[in-house]
């Protein structure tokens, strides 16, 4: 079993409830839920938009590798009404947006999935609610706890 955790954002539709689902869906299909954190109201980050964008983050254990995670969870994002996931660093408005964040402490590039996220840790509306529920995780290659990372930011 692994401890994943997992960044959940929504800006488009009823923001709260694309949040809620989506946690419910991985908990059916990905494992146990273990914590959520509160729901964060940031700015777009990365693009314009006037749609303030719900934020959040999520623990859980599974028994399901990062590929079999990343496949369920774009399955998700499929389900809720996203077609694809942003490319090339051009970002839009989104119903949901399901990232793992950290699986265990390994460290994976592949063209499908990097671990930990590359951005993580520069980005308040992914710490903000990780160091809520995980403040004592260590990024396994910056080797510095959220609750370190947030602070810097």
């Amino acid at each position: 079993m692994a401890i994943a955790y997992w960044g959940l954002g929504t800006n488009i539709g009823h923001r709260r409830k694309n949040l809620i689902v989506a946690a419910a869906l991985l908990a059916e299909r990905a494992g146990d839920v273990l914590a959520v954190s509160a729901f964060y109201e940031t700015e777009p980050w990365g693009f314009c938009s006037e749609n303030a964008f719900l934020n959040a983050a999520l623990k859980m254990r599974t028994s399901l590798s990062p590929m079999e995670l990343l496949d369920c969870a774009q399955g998700i994002e499929r389900e809720l009404g996203r077609p694809e996931k942003s490319r090339d660093g051009i970002y839009h408005d989104r119903i949901i947006d399901l990232d793992l964040l950290l699986y265990n402490d390994l460290v994976l590039e592949t063209p499908a999935l990097t671990l930990p996220h590359p951005l993580m840790h520069m980005r308040k509306f992914v710490l903000e609610p990780l160091a809520e529920i995980a403040p004592l995780a260590e990024h396994p290659l910056l080797h510095k706890r959220i609750i370190d990372l947030k602070k810097m930011l």
